[in-house]
C-alpha cells in the first residue's frame, strides 16, 4: 500500500533529521518563537463563502510529475492574487518532489496562512513545522491513533498551530471527533488504491458537527463540483492537482470561486 510505503520513507527522513538536529533542540526552538494569535488558518476558513486552499506540489503518486517546471514562489503568488484563502505546500521529498525550503520560502513572499502538507508520524514534524513557519499541518488518520492524534493536537495547541486532521471514512471521523479534532478535511482519494470519488465528501457530511470547520479535499475540478460540494453545507475545499496544471491559474480559481458565491 502506498500510504505505507510513505510512512516508512518518512520515518527514515526523521530519524536522519534528529541526527543533525535532536528533537528537545528543535523543540526548544519552536516553543521559543510563541503561539501564533488568532490561529491564522482557522481564521481563514471560519467564513460564511467557500473557502479555498490551494496547493503548490510538483508531482504526486497517483499523476507522476505534474509540471517540469517548478516555479512555486510564482505560483504561490498566483494564488494569493487570485484570492485564494490558504496555500498548503508539499514538503514529502520522496513521492511528491516536496521540501522543506519551499515552505520556507513561500512564507517569504505572501502573507497566506501556510498548510504544511506531508506524512506526520513523530512529534518531531509538528515542532519543525512550527519553525518553518506554517500557520497549519496536515494529521492523516490512517496513519495516526486517536490517542496519537490527541497528543498531537494538544502540541499545535501548545504551538499555536491548526491542525487538519485527514479522514476518508466514517471509522476515520469518529476517531477525530473522539480525539477533538477542530478542522476535518475528507479526502475524497482513497489512499489505499488512489482511486478518487468526489461523492465521499458529500456522504459523509452528516457525520460531522457544523461547529467543526469540514473541508473538502482531492478530485475537485469544475465548477459543477464546487456547487454540489456548497449544497453539501461544505465550508471549504483543498485543491492541487486541477489548479497545478492549469495554464492560467488565477482565471481557473476565479472560475471556481464564482461558482461558489452563486450558491450564496
Amino acid at each position: 500500500m502506498i500510504l505505507n510505503k510513505i510512512a516508512a520513507a518518512t520515518k527514515k527522513r526523521i530519524e536522519r533529521k534528529k541526527a543533525e538536529a535532536p528533537l528537545e533542540k528543535v523543540k526548544q526552538a519552536a516553543l521559543s518563537m510563541g503561539s501564533l494569535t488568532g490561529l491564522p488558518f482557522a481564521a481563514a476558513l471560519n467564513k460564511p463563502e467557500l473557502s479555498f486552499i490551494c496547493e503548490v506540489k510538483k508531482a504526486s503518486p497517483s499523476r507522476g510529475v505534474l509540471v517540469d517546471e517548478f516555479p512555486y514562489l510564482w505560483i504561490a503568488r498566483e494564488y494569493e492574487l487570485a484570492g485564494a484563502d490558504a496555500i498548503s505546500v508539499l514538503t514529502e521529498p520522496d513521492y511528491f518532489r516536496g521540501s522543506d525550503d519551499y515552505l520556507a520560502q513561500i512564507k517569504e513572499v505572501v502573507s497566506l496562512p501556510l498548510l504544511r502538507k506531508d506524512f506526520v508520524v513523530d512529534a518531531y514534524q509538528l515542532y519543525e513545522t512550527k519553525i518553518m513557519g506554517a500557520s497549519a499541518i496536515l494529521l492523516i488518520c490512517a496513519l495516526l491513533d486517536t490517542q496519537t492524534i490527541r497528543d498531537y493536537l494538544a502540541i499545535c495547541d501548545e504551538l499555536g498551530l491548526s491542525a487538519l486532521v485527514e479522514v476518508h471514512d466514517e471509522r476515520e471521523i469518529e476517531a477525530a471527533l473522539t480525539a477533538q479534532a477542530k478542522i476535518i478535511g475528507v479526502n475524497n482519494r482513497n489512499l489505499k488504491d488512489l482511486t478518487v470519488d468526489i461523492g465521499n465528501s458529500i456522504r459523509l457530511r452528516k457525520l460531522v458537527p457544523e461547529n467543526i470547520l469540514y473541508i473538502a479535499e482531492s478530485g475537485i475540478k469544475t465548477a459543477s463540483d464546487i456547487v454540489m460540494l456548497r449544497q453539501a453545507k461544505v465550508d471549504g475545499v483543498l485543491i492541487g492537482e486541477t489548479l497545478m496544471c492549469s495554464f492560467n491559474k488565477q482565471a481557473a480559481l476565479a472560475q471556481l470561486r464564482d461558482a461558489a458565491v452563486r450558491q450564496l
